[in-house]
């Protein structure tokens, strides 16, 4: 089906003049003119046009059936009444082929060439969110006319026919379908009476992906699969909606939410991964042992975000389902958090005796996951205390454990854990160093919250150098990153004091305005310049105050960003504003285009930027969101 040109999501906002130029708006607009006298795009109204185009994936018959409808709507109605487009499409001209009267008699048509095993797929397909790749096509789409060894070829013929859009990812491809054909495709299979089948294998597959991603969490394949669980985002969010929908899959839901605990924590979805948590323990409320693994795991995340009360309720619930039904692994894993409670809470000598009952424990179980995560914990508290040696020797058995099994994220925490205390001993080379080193894989990984923590280290050994004004940019850096995650220092509250240390050292040494003018140069770094800077030491070349510029955003763009920025689901922005979950997601798409972003990660560092920069230019100082 051809499509006409829009616009690069990926690239800037084009100017009014460009945007007029690229051919599905051209076509939009030359249609909207001859039916209401005077219609020009303009300012107001480009950003209606610009995502009706895309809402209906560029092609020429939706745009000209949307238009008509101009002769009773605003461009603004038009866009909100597009989440059933074959309805709303309905007006055609008699003078046209009755084929394309109707934008569904237009895919009625072009379904109509594809082989019968080609529309099947075709139908099966649309239970996928977002994009997937062959190995979940043949999973969730074979059987029952088509085998599983037919499907390679199926997918390469609706690949030709346009049916399905072939995506490069590094070394994988995947498939996406617009909007358009799959919301055909799912209507075509609820009359198939396949519905409920494909959605529950669609819900199974991805189900047992994310066991498959928690099994192999330690390991040499970390990274591909901490990649593979982002690239599968929305069909994991749709698996979930799904478990917890049926009362008898909400135990599932529970182990899937807590399987993907690394997701969360590795992503900017830490609070979207608390509130599936807490959803499914509202849910599933008998005392097992999914339950206590659920507690532990959602308890990682509170202490993350800072909210010590909630954790230690959920730790001593899961601590007591553990001892009464004798899980070792839960009472090894609610020492291990308990542990990080404790120290939030200043209470070092308690967290190091729970931090070596965790180690003894990870031991006896054979949990390698555990086992390091204790080690990082223990040396950073006995670092702390001032007891280096041991430290050190702490932090060396977790590079072993690691090494042993080829991990990488671990490994990249032992490495701050470690720089820390080397800092502290006055060899700020080596600890920077070591940071580095760690920043290097975190930033690989897209972790934001390891990102955090190393900027953090990397910043108190610059003012140990007394370079000032590296200190506050990346004091700036830090006040954008830490509100776009929403957990200031990510979990290792006890650090705090050496954070205010800094900040009160470099604030004295600059004096005020220099302090504030070096943190705002900070806040206004993007992400991408923030590292750059922390890892070569010099500032990105042509630095700009990306804060300074006019937000490109509509004022409903910026509301819909802000809550993207808070981890809201589609569903949950479309319920917050009462519009319909294919609007909100349409200005999403538009949001996504605008700025020149392929996540909503990028949405939210750059919601977090605006505010920090805004506060900059008042001269609040960046203890105020830290």
């Amino acid at each position: 089906m051809p499509t006409l040109g829009l616009p690069d999501p990926e690239g800037p906002r084009p100017s009014l003049a460009t945007l007029a130029q690229w051919d599905a708006v051209r076509l939009f607009v030359e249609r909207a003119a001859a039916i209401v006298p005077g219609f020009e795009l303009s300012e107001d109204n480009r950003d209606g046009v610009e995502l009706i185009c895309r809402r209906l994936d560029g092609i020429p018959l939706g745009i000209e059936l949307a238009v008509v409808r101009l002769r009773a709507l605003s461009v603004q109605q038009l866009l909100d009444r597009l989440d059933d487009r074959f309805r709303l499409l309905t007006l055609g001209s008699r003078t046209v082929l009755p084929r394309h009267q109707t934008l569904r008699a237009l895919i009625d048509w072009s379904y109509e060439l594809c082989t019968e095993r080609e529309q099947l797929l075709w139908a099966r397909v649309s239970v996928f969110a977002g994009s997937l790749d062959l190995e979940a096509a043949e999973a969730v789409c074979s059987g029952e006319g088509i085998d599983r060894e037919e499907i390679l070829d199926l997918v390469t013929e609706l690949v030709d026919k346009s049916v399905l859009l072939r995506e490069e990812h590094r070394t994988t491809v995947r498939y996406r379908m617009l909007d358009t054909l799959r919301q055909y495709g799912r209507e075509r299979l609820a009359a198939s009476g396949e519905e409920a089948v494909r959605l529950r294998r669609h819900r199974d597959y991805y189900r047992g992906l994310a066991a498959d991603a928690r099994a192999a969490l330690f390991g040499p394949a970390q990274v591909q699969w901490f990649t593979r669980l982002h690239l599968e985002h929305a069909n994991l969010r749709t698996a979930l909606e799904r478990c917890l929908a049926e009362p008898e899959q909400t135990v599932c839901g529970l182990d899937m939410a807590a399987d993907l605990l690394y997701h969360w924590i590795t992503s900017y979805y830490l609070g979207e991964g608390r509130r599936w948590l807490d959803q499914a323990l509202a849910l599933c409320t008998e005392p097992d042992g999914a339950r206590a693994r659920a507690l532990w795991t959602d308890s990682w995340l509170a202490v993350i975000q800072s909210d010590i009360d909630a954790a230690a309720a959920m730790l001593e619930e899961s601590r007591s389902l553990g001892t009464r039904l004798g899980l070792e692994p839960v009472l090894a894993y609610t020492a291990l958090y308990s542990g990080m409670v404790a120290m939030y809470r200043g209470e070092t000598r308690s967290a190091i005796a729970l931090y070596e009952e965790a180690v003894v424990r990870h031991r006896a179980t054979g949990d390698p996951v555990g086992l390091a995560l204790a080690l990082i914990r223990l040396s950073l508290a006995h670092s702390f205390i001032g007891d280096s040696p041991r430290a050190i020797a702490l932090g060396e058995e977790s590079l072993e454990v690691c090494d042993a099994y080829g991990e990488g994220w671990h490994r990249a925490y032992t490495m701050m854990a470690l720089g820390v205390d080397v800092w502290r001993q006055g060899d700020t080379a080596r600890a920077a160093a070591l940071e580095k080193e760690s920043l290097a894989f975190n930033r690989s990984l897209d972790d934001p919250l390891g990102v955090g923590v190393n900027l953090e280290v990397l910043a108190w050994i610059a003012a140990t150098e007394r370079d000032h004004t590296r200190a506050a940019r990346l004091l700036g850096a830090l006040g954008t990153l830490w509100h776009a995650i929403g957990a200031p220092l990510s979990g290792y509250g006890h650090l705090v004091h050496y954070h205010e240390d800094c900040e009160a050292a470099v604030r004295r040494a600059l004096g005020k305005p220099s302090f504030n003018a070096a943190c705002r140069q900070g806040a206004r770094l993007s992400y991408a310049e923030a590292l750059e800077y922390a890892l070569e030491d010099e500032l990105p070349s042509g630095e700009t105050a990306a804060g300074g510029r006019p937000s490109p955003l509509t004022p409903r763009e910026s509301e819909i960003a802000q809550l993207v920025a808070r981890g809201l689901s589609n569903k949950e922005i479309a319920s917050s504003l009462v519009i319909a979950q294919r609007t909100a997601e349409g200005h999403i798409e538009h949001i996504l285009s605008k700025l020149g972003f392929t996540s909503r990660a990028q949405v939210a560092v750059w919601v977090a930027e605006q505010h920090r920069t805004s506060e900059a230019d008042g001269e609040l100082p960046p203890g105020d969101t830290v």
